[in-house]
Formats: structure tokens, C-alpha cells, sequence
């Protein structure tokens, strides 16, 4: 069967610092093709809305998925399926992805028929009896794990049994010098590891893969890493060498291969001071870009945020990355509810240190327990708006305010990495990608005031809505974990994890249970 596979168009703080391969749609693409398919992938990051109807009018395919990660993506992806099924009646259109398991009756609804079904879940496992039932038996669709049809679900999403099952098709993007991230131009994807033992109440890693934990072997890690061309690569996972064992083991077998690149990565800063050998092996590997996600600069955030760690922690963490050589970004959160003073404190803070610091707003998402706490309180259901970028909770100060207030503090990033003074820093480095032709990272330095901008943030709010998320049912009680899930908690034996560094997860967070 033909089939296409889609990943839509960039948000606003990738047209700026990164843009990634989509690894997650290469994964299901090669699933897809071991099951028989023919299969195409075209990537709205940097290709065009006209190339995706010149691939459907030139390659007519009898299936359609839609790769659906973040919620602002929503009505762009029913929008194009609406668009696919005036061009293709006969064709069968699916969307997957994390954000699309957590919205899948809603983005039915939306689509009022242009869609056939949401996949829930991992795509790898169901990929496969998903086109078999759209070739053979349509009827069938809901009888797949995982997906859900306008009028019928399936079975429960099922997990792939193991990592070392599963590569990427790279090969079938058509623009691969595209992707960067920082200085790492060009930059391919890897995955290590799969899913988060933690359970931060703003995130919906865990929540998805049900508070699982699995892991690569290192040799199938060191194969897909030999196999990629590119010079720099991004360490996907979210929460990067949890395990000093197996991020040992990797390096060793990384090293023995002499497989050369600089990698940029995420981890938490607890596990970096836990695991400083790990680390210090990686910087010699060529470590070169680590971040980690702070979210609060004082205690009280970070128990909002539910991250059990201390400020002194935090601090003592950054001190031993700046010791390696390593060049950090941090996150910091910042609350609707700050007034001009917090936000001056924090302007103040970021211009102490020297690492980058990005500054995220404050957003409840479908799958997060923030979600189920806050979504009452919401003041836009816009989907486009949710992208950490734009305010959906009530802000303290009026929201022109808040948005020249954030602004003036993301600025400080564009101040002290950004134009002439990041490209003084790095004119070696960006004097190497201009002479190989790759111009992203030089591009990213002129425009942040192009992309934030606190005049068009407000005019943000005052597009027309098409498409309004629903609201969770209200809750009378705590959340339960069991609730949020998309695959099924296994407890303990769902996360390969040393009985130590299970003990370490497990004073280190709070809360749910599994």
C-alpha cells in the first residue's frame, strides 16, 4: 500500500533555536515499510503546505498519517485532513503522536469525518495491523490497540517489546541538512531510552509511557550512531543517563567504535551530580551542549512544579557542568502570576550566570495533572496557543504587561547569546558551517525580535477559533496516575532500572503511584 506520513509545521520557539528531525515519524515509517509499504514522508518544518498537495495529487496515497506531538499543531493537522479528503475521498487519513493520544475524541470531533482514526500510543506496534486493517477491512479500525474512531476504541495501546526492535528511516527525508540545534549544524536524532520514571505535575512524559523506563542495548545504539552522517546528534531522550551503568556502557562501546560527534542532550540536575563519572566520560566523547530543565528558582516553584529537588542542588549541579566545559541551557518557568518585581528579579538572575536561559510560560496540558487542576481556569482554549509560548491562565498583571514583561526578559537571551556577540564567540564555528554550506544556526541569530514580539503574542489571542479544546470533566478528588495514563503501568517491572537508581527515582519524586 502507499502510504505518507506527515509531520506538520514548525512552532514558535523552533523557528528560532532548534529544528529536529522528526525521529518519532522515521520510526514508524521503517515499521511501516518492514510490514510491506510503500512510504513517503514529507516534514512542514521545512518543506511547504503546496509540496504536501503536489505529494498527494503526484503519489496518490491510499493512506495518510499525521504525526501529532504538540497541541499547537492541532488545527493545522484537521485542517490538512479535511484539505487530503477533498483531494483523496478514497484515502484513509490517521493522526498519532503524543499530544493526538490525550485529544483523540476531540480532534475526531474537529474533523467531523476528514480523519478516520487516532492512534493512540506508540505507533511502531500498531502500524503495521493499522494499514493492514485500512487495506483489507476499514470496518476493523477500532479492533487495532490503540485507536479510537469517531464511534468505537480499541484495545489498550500496546508498547513495542523492545527497543532494539526499531529503527529509524532516516533515509527518507529529503532535506536532512535542515535540522539543528544551537550550534550543532547539521544535528540527526537518537534515542538511548524511552520514557520518564518521574512524575513533575507540568509534564505528560510520564503520563504517557505510564511512569515506564526502558533502554537500548549499546550495541544497537553505537550501529544507529555510526550510521548517521551528520556531526552533531541529539540525545532525545528526557531525562538523559538516569543510569550511570548504562550511559557507562554506551560511552565504552561508543569509544571503541572511535565514533566521533558532538551531542547535545537533556537531564535533570540531580542525576547529573549522582552520575558526575558518566558525564565527565561524555565531555571526553564530545558532550559538548546539556540541558537542563531548572523550572523555578526558588523552593516554593519547584513544589509547585513538583520537582523534589533543592535550589542548592540546582546550583551545585550548574557549578560541575561549567567545570566539564559543558555549555548549559537552563528553564525556568515563568508564572502567570508575576508581577513586574519577580520578573526584574529573575532578569537579574539570568544575567549573573552564564548559562542560556530559557524562559517557558506556565501552561496546563491534556495528559499533565496540571491539566486536571487548572483547566478551569483557563482562559482560551485555543489550541494554537498552547506552546509555552503564550499565556492561557489568568496573569496578574494585565496581558499586554505580562507579554512586554516576558519579552524583556527572554531578551536577555538574544542579549547575551544571540547576534553579534554569540557570533564573536563562535565566528570560528559559524565561519566552518558557512564554507560547508549549512546556514541554520547563522540564520537563528537575527531573528528573535522577527519572532518574539509582545505585539503580535496579543494578536494571538484575537484570531478567529476554529477549534476549542474540551475541558476535563471536574474533579471531585485527587487525580489518580491511572487516569492520566496512555499505556498501562507496570510498576516496577515496567522500568529498567537498578534497584539503587530505583531508590534514587523514588526519593526524588512525589506523588503518583506505579
Amino acid at each position: 500500500m502507499n502510504v505518507l506520513l506527515v509531520h506538520p509545521s514548525p512552532l514558535m520557539y523552533t523557528k528560532i533555536y532548534l529544528r529536529l528531525e522528526p525521529l518519532g515519524l522515521e520510526l514508524v515509517a521503517a515499521a511501516a515499510r518492514r510490514a510491506g509499504h510503500d512510504v513517503t514522508l514529507i516534514d512542514l518544518q521545512v518543506e511547504s503546505h503546496a509540496s504536501f498537495v503536489t505529494l498527494l495529487q503526484e503519489r496518490r496515497p491510499d493512506a495518510i498519517g499525521f504525526s501529532c506531538n504538540y497541541l499547537a499543531n492541532v488545527p493545522e493537522i484537521v485542517d490538512l485532513a479535511r484539505l487530503t479528503k477533498q483531494q483523496l475521498p478514497r484515502s484513509a487519513v490517521f493522526v498519532g503522536g503524543h499530544s493526538a493520544s490525550f485529544v483523540a475524541q476531540a480532534m475526531l470531533e474537529h474533523a467531523d469525518g476528514a480523519i478516520d482514526c487516532v492512534l493512540k500510543g506508540e505507533g511502531e506496534s500498531a502500524i503495521g495491523p493499522l494499514l493492514t486493517a485500512i487495506e483489507e477491512d476499514r470496518s476493523a479500525l477500532a479492533e487495532v490497540p490503540g485507536t479510537v474512531t469517531r464511534y468505537a476504541e480499541g484495545p489498550p495501546a500496546r508498547m513495542i517489546t523492545s527497543l532494539n526492535e526499531v529503527h529509524p528511516a532516516r533515509d527518507l527525508l529529503r532535506h536532512r541538512r535542515k535540522y539543528f540545534i544551537g550550534v550543532l549544524d547539521p544535528c540527526a536524532s537518537i534515542e538511548f531510552t524511552r520514557g520518564c520514571p518521574w512524575d513533575c505535575s507540568f509534564c505528560s512524559a510520564w503520563t504517557f509511557y505510564g511512569r515506564s523506563y526502558r533502554a537500548a542495548s549499546p550495541d544497537k545504539i553505537v550501529d544507529d550512531l555510526a550510521s548517521i552522517r551528520e556531526p552533531g546528534v541529539f540525545i532525545v531522550d528526557d531525562v538523559a543517563f538516569i543510569q550511570a551503568k548504562q550511559g557507562m556502557a554506551i560511552g565504552e562501546a561508543v569509544s571503541r567504535r572511535g565514533i566521533k560527534k558532538q551531542y547535545y542532550l537533556e537531564t535533570r540536575g540531580d542525576v547529573l551530580l549522582r552520575n558526575k563519572e558518566v558525564f565527565q566520560l561524555w565531555k571526553r566523547l564530545g558532550l559538548a551542549y546539556m540541558f537542563i530543565g531548572i523550572e523555578a528558582m526558588d523552593e516554593e516553584g519547584l513544589a509547585h512544579h513538583r520537582k523534589r529537588t533543592t535550589i542548592s542542588k540546582n546550583l551545585e549541579a550548574l557549578e560541575f557542568a561549567r567545570s566539564l566545559g559543558i555549555t548549559v541551557a537552563i528553564n525556568l518557568i515563568a508564572d502567570p502570576a508575576w508581577d513586574r518585581r519577580r520578573f526584574e528579579i529573575v532578569r537579574q538572575w539570568c544575567l549573573e550566570i552564564p548559562e542560556i536561559v530559557n524562559i517557558s510560560v506556565n501552561t496546563p496540558y491534556p495528559g499533565t495533572e496540571s491539566w486536571h487542576t487548572e483547566a478551569r481556569h483557563v482562559t482560551t482554549r485555543d489550541y494554537r496557543l498552547y506552546d509555552i509560548q503564550h499565556a492561557v491562565l489568568p496573569t496578574t498583571l494585565p496581558l499586554p504587561e505580562f507579554y512586554a514583561e516576558l519579552v524583556k526578559t527572554q531578551q536577555i537571551l538574544n542579549q547575551k547569546h544571540l547576534g553579534w556577540n554569540a557570533l564573536k564567540s563562535t565566528a570560528r564555528i559559524a565561519a566552518g558551517h558557512l564554507l560547508r554550506g549549512q546556514t541554520n544556526f547563522v540564520k537563528m541569530l537575527w531573528k528573535f525580535n522577527r519572532v518574539y514580539d509582545p505585539k503580535l503574542q496579543l494578536a494571538d489571542h484575537a484570531r478567529a477559533v476554529a477549534y476549542q479544546m474540551p475541558l476535563p470533566p471536574a474533579q471531585k478528588q485527587d487525580i489518580s496516575a491511572g487516569l492520566l495514563y496512555i499505556h498501562r503501568a507496570q510498576g516496577r517491572k515496567g522500568r529498567a532500572l537498578d534497584d539503587s537508581t530505583e531508590q534514587f527515582v523514588e526519593a526524588t519524586r512525589t506523588g503518583a503511584s506505579a
